[in-house]
């Protein structure tokens, strides 16, 4: 079970997520991170919804990781089954 990166989907503003994906042996796994969660990491001022694509881009190794443990943990959520990461998850 090695996950590798996927496609970055987007922003789902009323939700406030970001939605993307990681590929086990070519099959597509869907995962989410909250916008809370990559302000959290950046540990900055909140992103505004036209930087959260180059905030994902930047934070990508990081947030992939987490979503990598979680999958290897088959801590699924949703239906279809996926990967949702929240503030809490890089907490240490």
């Amino acid at each position: 079970m090695m996950l590798t990166s996927g496609r970055y989907i987007g922003l789902e503003y009323d939700r406030m997520i970001v939605l993307f994906s990681m590929l086990d042996a070519g099959k597509e796994i869907p995962c989410a991170i909250s916008t809370s969660a990559m302000d959290y990491l950046e540990r900055g001022p909140q992103a505004r919804p036209e930087q959260r694509e180059a905030q994902f881009i930047r934070l990508r190794d990081c947030i992939e990781a987490r979503a990598a443990s979680k999958y290897r943990a088959t801590e699924f959520e949703g239906s279809p089954p996926g990967i949702v990461l929240r503030s809490i998850d890089f907490r240490p």
